[in-house]
């Protein structure tokens, strides 16, 4: 870990603080859920339909914010994302119908959220470092989100109690317009031609014909499902089974804190194990905590040690994903390529966030989809367990020539 300070020390800090504010802010939204559908009277399916929109509208432009990194440099990116996802907030404060909840929550923040997460700024991280820190020094980065999240949520229900819901939006909006000048400290630039220069098409067709890249991506999906149903719907799941707003809040916040220690310490595996192998270990582990939870009866406690769990789990696949993506196809056309396979998760965080809704204003519970959440986990792990960590013959016929 000093080396790799040492290294790119600032870079890194700042990409931490980004994602801290990015992630952090996002990770709160499950709160806004019960005052908006309550002072409105909507069902929740009209507040989860716009959080799974963000999230697919979100994975939709990440290949096309991924490519204009790879080529521009991250700062535009970002700037242009800070800026979208701070007037989304802005807006989200002033909504008062399903359909501006939709554009200012679903297709502004999630535009935003696009240049200002995962596949952009670990992108910038994985040219910065070199490729025997590139895992850990992700898991760093990735750790910071963690934070993000742990620090935000309690600082989210304050905001939320002492302003009101819509008040509370216009804060953090200007909280998340400090990215902007955060910019500065990423020292991004694309890598210059060496050779032949690959084009977007050929790094796609690439990637397109690599059967681990579809394996991959099709993981990812699985880990978006679970990570937005339960960071939407959680909450409200816990006061349906009697427990106090707060344990929501509180388990949520130790989803955040205890995903420091996973995503650093998946990022530090990373450099010494397989990292499919790890995902599907990840996996696999997070339908024996769902199965524990549901199978245990539901107190404030058992609500703990599953956010506890969770969080050792939780994005803990972000630097192993994004870290074997590396290793197959170089840096490169990382956040674009990134941002593809970042694409499959945003189509399951849609479904899980939309489809908790759907399922719980239909049933008037959220049983099958903890359900379906246990059975996709038990496919990831499958999807996983045999993708290979060998650089595409690009790479190795560079690596023979040097």
């Amino acid at each position: 870990m000093t080396s790799v300070w040492r290294t790119s020390g600032w870079l890194l800090l700042g990409a931490a603080l980004i994602l801290a504010l990015s992630l952090g802010v996002r990770h709160g939204f499950g709160l806004f859920l019960a005052p908006m559908s309550a002072e409105f009277g909507w069902g929740r399916g009209v507040f989860a339909f716009a959080i799974a929109l963000q999230n697919l509208v979100w994975g939709l432009a990440q290949p096309f914010a991924g490519a204009l990194a790879d080529r521009l440099g991250a700062a535009k990116v970002v700037v242009i994302g800070g800026i979208l996802y701070a007037c989304g907030l802005v807006l989200m404060g002033m909504s008062d119908s399903p359909v501006t909840l939709s554009l200012s929550a679903g297709l502004l923040i999630g535009i935003g959220l696009s240049g200002t997460s995962f596949s952009v700024i670990l992108g910038v991280v994985g040219r910065a470092v070199p490729p025997e820190k590139r895992s850990m020094a992700m898991g760093i980065a990735s750790a910071a989100g963690s934070f993000g999240q742990f620090a935000m949520l309690p600082g989210t229900l304050g905001l939320i109690n002492w302003l009101g819901w819509s008040l509370a939006l216009l804060a953090l909006g200007l909280m998340v317009a400090f990215i902007v000048p955060l910019v500065s400290m990423l020292k991004d630039r694309p890598l210059p031609a060496q050779g032949h220069e690959q084009t977007l098409g050929e790094a796609l067709r690439e990637a397109c014909s690599h059967t681990g890249f579809w394996l991959l991506a099709l993981g990812f999906f699985v880990c978006g499902f679970q990570v937005v149903f339960i960071g939407v719907h959680l909450p409200a799941y816990l006061v349906d089974q009697h427990l106090p707003a707060t344990t929501g809040t509180t388990v949520l916040a130790l989803v955040g804190l205890f995903n420091i220690v996973g995503t650093y310490t998946a990022g530090w595996l990373g450099g010494r194990m397989s990292k499919p192998r790890l995902l599907a270990a990840l996996y696999l582990l997070r339908s024996v905590v769902i199965v524990l939870f549901l199978w245990a009866p539901i107190t404030t406690f058992s609500a703990y040690l599953f956010g506890i769990a969770m969080g050792l789990l939780w994005l803990s696949t972000v630097p192993l994903t994004n870290g074997t993506v590396a290793t197959l196809f170089g840096v490169r056309n990382l956040s674009m390529l990134g941002g593809i396979v970042f694409l499959f998760h945003q189509l399951g965080a849609f479904l899980g966030g939309w489809l908790g809704g759907v399922v719980y204003d239909q049933t008037g519970n959220y049983d099958l989809v903890w359900q379906i959440s246990i059975v996709l986990s038990l496919l990831a792990a499958a999807l996983n367990w045999p993708v290979r960590e060998r650089p595409v013959a690009r790479l190795q016929a560079t690596a023979g020539a040097a």
